[in-house]
């Protein structure tokens, strides 16, 4: 029991805070979106690069989670594309719904997968991290060009300037590039180590403060079929590709609950910013939320996680 709390009551304790934050002391959406900014762009990049950059690539499985992963979430994308159009939603709902069903709130992966194994999980973490957030950054932003309504044909430029303006894809791929060449220089590892550790804990109050319970209240079916998908479709499919290919437990233990996230927070600002379905999306999102706090305490029993020596 004392586990759980450890790994749960930190990412959920500091939502509820950013919850009573926004309601009580720091009502300013000006304030709340600077903190955002803040993280997406300078304290999550930081951890990003201090975590994947520290790792000793050849000492961990990274061909194998990669294969789990990325097959994983291709199978993930499909399923979404397929309820979506059983659903028979437009184009901009069927972003929303896909955005739900693949990305994920790697701030509350970090927090609770270093709650189970320490030092190993982090940098596991980081391995998981790496390898979804380009393949889905990929594929979303493929899916948003895809599908507008000006008639415009697909531009690989375009896309490709997308991607480029992704600072979690850059800190990613500049991570791999540091780890490849040994590490980051003394004095800036234990920097971008500060402000990675800041970005979980002001992140998860952000998340906290961007919930909406209110928003749950339209197209609630679609709502739910999409949270099923994630927090208990993708892990499953991950924990059942990653056993048929032998993946070793700790790595296949953190591709499990990384899987099993809610989805970003960040997608809303995505679904606004490229024509998607920002109401679903804030609706999407807090319900996940709401549904990880019962899921991933049973995907973690499931698993029989328990802290690394």
């Amino acid at each position: 029991m004392s586990l759980f709390l450890d790994v749960f009551v930190p990412p959920f304790g500091a939502m509820l805070a950013g919850v009573l934050l926004r309601r009580w002391l720091l009502r300013e959406d000006a304030i709340w979106a600077g903190i955002e900014r803040l993280v997406f762009w300078v304290l999550l990049p930081a951890l990003l690069v201090s975590a994947i950059g520290a790792v000793d690539l050849a000492a961990l499985p990274l061909g194998g989670m990669a294969v789990v992963i990325w097959l994983a979430l291709l199978a993930g994308a499909g399923l979404s594309l397929l309820l979506a159009r059983a659903a028979g939603t437009d184009h901009a709902a069927t972003t929303s719904v896909f955005q739900g069903s693949i990305r994920f709130n790697q701030l509350m992966g970090f927090s609770i997968i270093s709650g189970l194994y320490g030092s190993i999980g982090t940098s596991l973490g980081a391995i998981a991290t790496g390898l979804i957030v380009p393949f889905v950054q990929v594929l979303v932003t493929l899916v948003f060009a895809l599908g507008k309504a000006d008639g415009q044909r697909l531009s690989p430029r375009r896309v490709l300037r997308q991607l480029a303006a992704n600072p979690l894809l850059l800190a990613c791929l500049a991570g791999f590039a540091v780890a490849l060449l040994g590490g980051l220089p003394a004095g800036l590892r234990p920097l971008l180590a500060t402000f990675g550790h800041a970005s979980v804990a002001l992140g998860l109050l952000c998340v906290g403060a961007a919930l909406s319970p209110s928003a749950i209240r339209g197209r609630l079916p679609l709502q739910l079929v999409t949270a099923g998908l994630k927090l208990a479709v993708m892990p499953l499919l991950t924990l059942g590709i990653g056993q048929a290919l032998a993946l070793e437990p700790l790595a296949l233990a953190t591709a499990v609950v990384f899987m099993g996230l809610p989805t970003a927070t960040t997608s809303y600002v995505m679904a606004r910013a490229m024509g998607g379905d920002a109401p679903l999306m804030a609706a999407v999102i807090t319900l996940q939320h709401l549904l990880a706090a019962l899921s991933l305490p049973l995907l973690i029993g499931l698993l029989g996680a328990v802290p690394h020596p």
